[in-house]
């Protein structure tokens, strides 16, 4: 595994190296991320991963300074999960000028859910992302589904702009009580951490009630958030929407997805199940 700091490295040893998978990370990795990695080789013969915290998708207030950065194990994981490339920039690589030029997501996709809560955050994603595969040039990415709303946006930003590359979505992994893994998981106390497996759970629920025929979704959505709130969450939202693109199912609609988003202690945490 070779790791390059720079961006005229990486493209001068990707030169007549195949078919490319990519795997765009911001580090701190976990079996999820290694997963996608492992996944990645079905679909290429030659795999990159990137490591990078890309600052334009963080908020004022979220936790940009403080989020992992935990380098040599990173490289540890990418490097059994069998990644051949590792591209790790630091921000005077990826940003040599301040940003000026933004890909902007669609509002109607980018501005609910998570763009409600998070403002900006995938104007920050698409751009990165943009950049990312003008510099990698893959013909296929790997995103998780576990960010739902993050490979919808990429998936469709891919379409629109006809960007010759394959947007492979990987299945959420869990721990065995549930629990969706993610990077953030780290900040639980051991009572949230305790507690955590109940949005999978209450996901399950709401799953289960529009699988049995329930499409009063508003009334639905309410209760799951009610019992949430109830045992010290503090719920942002629980949405059944459509898979395509998020917006809000008619009665007859099939193809739906569950997601949340909430605060347990000073952690938010999201996690989806399709219906």
């Amino acid at each position: 595994m070779k790791i390059h700091p720079t961006i005229a490295g990486l493209r001068a040893a990707l030169q007549g190296g195949g078919r490319i998978a990519f795997v765009p990370t911001m580090g701190n990795l976990h079996d999820g991320h290694a997963s996608l990695m492992r996944q990645a080789r079905a679909h290429g013969n030659c795999v990159v991963a990137s490591l990078f915290v890309n600052r334009l998708q963080f908020g004022p207030n979220e936790d940009f300074d403080r989020y992992p950065r935990t380098f040599e194990a990173d490289c540890a994981t990418m490097e059994q999960a069998g990644v051949d490339h590792v591209f790790a920039p630091d921000e005077g690589e990826l940003y040599p000028e301040p940003q000026r030029y933004f890909v902007l997501p669609d509002p109607a996709q980018a501005d609910i859910l998570e763009g409600e809560f998070r403002p900006g955050f995938f104007r920050g994603v698409a751009t990165v992302v943009a950049k990312l595969f003008n510099i990698v040039q893959p013909q296929v990415a790997l995103f998780g589904r576990k960010d739902y709303q993050q490979f919808m946006v990429v998936r469709n930003m891919v379409r629109e702009l006809a960007l010759p590359i394959d947007i492979v979505a990987g299945e959420t992994v869990r721990d065995r009580d549930g629990l969706a893994l993610s990077s953030r998981n780290a900040y639980l106390s051991a009572s949230d951490r305790a507690e955590a497996p109940r949005l999978f759970r209450v996901l399950g629920e709401v799953r289960q009630a529009v699988l049995s025929g329930r499409r009063d979704y508003a009334t639905v959505e309410a209760g799951a958030m009610d019992t949430l709130n109830a045992h010290g969450w503090r719920t942002q939202y629980v949405a059944v929407r459509k898979k395509l693109d998020l917006q809000l199912p008619a009665a007859h609609d099939s193809g739906l997805v569950v997601l949340a988003a909430g605060f347990l202690g000073n952690t938010r945490l999201i996690d989806n199940l399709e219906v």
